[in-house]
C-alpha cells in the first residue's frame, strides 16, 4: 500500500470516530494541558478549577477550560482529542457569571475551524436549561423544536470562525446549566480528473497516379478531445495489388501518446502491380477504446504503347525509301515524355524526317511531349539505301512508364545499267586504209552485268582485219561475236576493238549490239565512217 493511500484510511478512521462532540458549561477536577486560543489569553491552564470530565474510549474527548473573567464566564474547549495540535474545532462560549431575575443577556458561541481544512455541514445544537427563556439569536436558528435550538453552519474553511449570539433571560432562580453540542460532517474527497479524448485520423494521397509512380499517403491522427489518448496505433490493411515500396501488405505505425490537440503525422510509399482503382481504410486505435478511421481512394493508370512501322518492301540500291511509324497509347494513362528514335541501318543514309525529326549521334530522334491515352501520333524518316541485301529499320517508342518498338525489312537489290559507246579513231580514212573501232562497255548500275556479249557487224564496204578484248571473237563473214563476259562488276568498263580496212568509197555504218541477262532487249550502236 502506497503512503498517500495509507494515509487517508488513518484520516479516515480518525474523522469517522469524531462525527460530534458536546461542550459542557461546567468544569470539574484537574488542570487540562492545552493553550487556548489568542482571542482569550486570559483563559490559562493554571487558572483552570473543577475535575476533568469522564473520558469515552474513542480520541473524542472535550476538555473545557472555563474562566470568570470580568463579570463573564468564559470556557473552551477543542475536538475531539483535547489537544490543540490534533484537535479540529475549537468551541468558545461566553456568558455573564450571575445575571438577576428577568434580565435579559447575551450568550455567545465562537466556533473556530482550527484544522488545515474545510469543514463540512458544520451544525451547533444548543438544548437551553429550562430555566431559561429564549429570546432571539444571531443567527436565526435552523430549527427550534422542543427547547433545543439548531443551527446548520454550513462549511468552515481552515481557520475560520462563525459566531452565534443568543438572548434571553432567567425565569428562576438557581444555576443554568447549558451544554452544547458540535458537530460536522467528515468529508474525505477523491478527485478524479474526467477527461475526453478524441481520436481523428486524416488520411491524404494523390487520386490518380501512374502505375511507375510511388503513391505518396499521408495518415494524420489527433487527439480534438481532453486528456491524453495513450497508446495510440494506426494501421492499415492494403488492398491485393497495392503494396508499400519494401513489400508489405499492411501498415503498422506506433504514434504513442497524444497531448490535446496533438498531431502526429505518418508518411508512407505505396506501390501497385497493376493498374485499378484502390481503396484501402486505415484504424487509429487507443487505450479506453479510442477509435477513428479514414479512408482513401486511389485510380492507378497505366499508359501502353503500340507502335507500328511500315516502308518499302523492295528497293534499288542507291534509291531512297520512306518508312512511316505510328505511335498508339492503348492504356488509359498518358504516356509522358514521349521519344521515338529511328536507328539508320548500316548501309542507309539519313535524308530527311517529318515532324521536327533530327538526326542524333545515328537515330533519326522525335520528342513527341505526351500522348493521352487512346491518342496516336505518325511520323515518317526517309532513307537512302545504298547497300545490296536485307536491311532492317528499326523503331522505339520510350515513354514514362511504356515502352514499344517496331522493325520493317527492305531487299535492296542492284541493277546491271550497262552503257554502250562506240568510236571510230581515223575517219575519215581512204579507200585501202585501216580504220579502228573502240567498244567500250561500263556497267553504270549496282549489280553485277552477266553473259555481257558484243557483235560487231561490218559494212559491206569495209573488211575484217583483226580483233581484240576481254574475250576471244569469232568471224563469220561481215560479223565478229566476241564470247559472252561472265561478269561485269557495277561501275566496271571493258574495251573492245575491231579492227577494218575500208575497200569501197561511201558513208559507212558500223555496227554493235550489246546483250546480257538483266536486258530484256539488246542495246544497238551505230558509227559512221567517211571512206574517200
Amino acid at each position: 500500500m502506497s503512503k498517500k493511500w495509507f494515509q487517508l484510511c488513518v484520516l479516515l478512521v480518525f474523522v469517522v470516530s469524531s462525527l460530534s462532540m458536546t461542550g459542557c458549561c461546567k468544569r470539574h477536577g484537574e488542570e487540562v494541558k492545552y493553550v487556548p486560543d489568542h482571542t482569550h489569553p486570559e483563559l490559562q491552564p493554571a487558572e483552570t478549577v473543577g475535575t476533568p470530565a469522564p473520558q469515552p474510549k474513542s480520541d473524542s474527548v472535550t476538555y473545557p477550560i472555563q474562566k470568570v473573567v470580568d463579570g463573564n464566564t468564559h470556557a473552551i474547549s477543542v475536538y475531539p482529542t483535547g489537544d490543540a495540535a490534533t484537535s479540529v474545532l475549537m468551541i468558545e462560549r461566553t456568558a455573564p457569571a450571575q445575571v438577576n431575575m428577568s434580565q435579559t443577556f447575551d450568550y455567545i458561541i465562537n466556533v473556530t475551524n482550527i484544522s488545515q481544512n474545510t469543514l463540512n455541514d458544520v451544525t451547533v445544537t444548543e438544548p437551553y436549561s429550562s430555566l431559561f427563556k429564549y429570546d432571539s439569536a444571531t443567527p436565526e436558528p435552523t430549527s427550534h423544536e422542543n427547547g433545543t435550538l439548531v443551527w446548520n453552519l454550513g462549511d468552515l474553511a481552515a481557520q475560520d470562525t462563525k459566531t452565534i449570539t443568543m438572548k434571553g433571560q432567567p425565569t428562576s432562580g438557581g444555576k443554568l446549566s447549558d451544554c452544547i453540542t458540535v458537530a460536522y460532517v467528515p468529508r474525505f474527497c477523491l478527485d478524479v480528473e474526467v477527461v475526453d479524448p478524441k481520436l481523428s485520423l486524416v488520411q491524404t494521397g494523390p487520386k490518380t497516379v501512374i502505375q511507375c509512380d510511388p503513391i505518396p499517403v499521408v495518415l494524420t491522427v489527433t487527439n480534438n478531445g481532453t486528456g491524453i489518448a495513450r497508446d495510440v496505433v494506426v494501421t492499415e490493411e492494403l488492398p491485393n495489388g497495392l503494396l508499400t515500396l519494401d513489400g508489405q501488405n499492411v501498415i503498422v505505425a506506433k504514434a504513442g501518446d497524444l497531448k490535446p490537440g496533438e498531431a502526429k503525422t505518418i508518411k508512407v510509399n505505396l506501390k501497385a502491380t497493376k493498374s485499378g482503382t484502390y481503396e484501402a481504410k486505415a484504424q487509429a486505435i487507443g487505450q479506453g477504446n479510442l477509435e477513428s478511421s479514414a479512408d482513401y481512394s486511389v485510380a492507378v493508370v497505366t499508359p501502353q504503347l503500340v507502335m507500328s512501322k511500315s516502308g518499302p518492301e523492295k528497293r534499288f540500291a542507291g534509291r531512297p525509301a520512306t518508312y512511316d511509324i505510328t505511335v498508339t497509347n492503348q492504356g488509359d494513362g498518358p504516356a509522358k515524355d514521349l521519344v521515338v528514335a529511328d536507328v539508320i541501318p548500316n548501309g542507309a543514309a539519313f535524308v530527311s524526317a517529318s515532324d521536327g525529326g533530327k538526326l542524333v549521334g545515328g537515330k533519326a530522334v522525335w520528342n513527341l511531349g505526351t500522348l493521352a491515352a487512346g491518342a496516336s501520333k505518325k511520323i515518317s524518316v526517309e532513307l537512302k539505301l545504298a547497300k545490296i541485301g536485307t536491311v532492317v529499320n528499326k523503331a522505339t517508342a520510350k515513354a514514362y512508364c511504356a515502352t514499344a518498338s517496331a522493325e520493317a525489312r527492305t531487299s535492296v537489290v542492284g541493277i546491271a545499267a550497262i552503257l554502250l559507246e562506240v568510236i571510230d579513231l581515223d575517219d575519215p580514212i581512204e579507200v585501202g586504209s585501216n580504220e579502228t573501232y573502240v567498244i567500250s562497255v561500263t556497267n553504270q548500275g549496282s549489280a553485277v552485268g552477266t553473259n555481257v556479249r558484243v557483235v560487231a557487224t561490218l559494212p559491206a564496204e569495209m573488211d575484217y582485219v583483226s580483233s581484240s578484248g576481254p574475250t576471244r571473237a569469232g568471224v563469220n563473214g561481215k560479223i565478229i561475236t566476241f564470247i559472252p563476259l561472265a561478269r561485269l562488276e557495277p561501275k566496271s568498263t571493258v574495251k573492245y576493238k575491231v579492227f577494218t580496212k575500208g575497200i569501197i568509197a561511201g558513208d559507212l555504218r558500223f555496227h554493235i549490239r550489246l546483250e546480257s541477262d538483266q536486258m530484256s532487249s539488246p542495246v544497238m550502236e551505230t558509227e559512221s565512217t567517211h571512206v574517200y
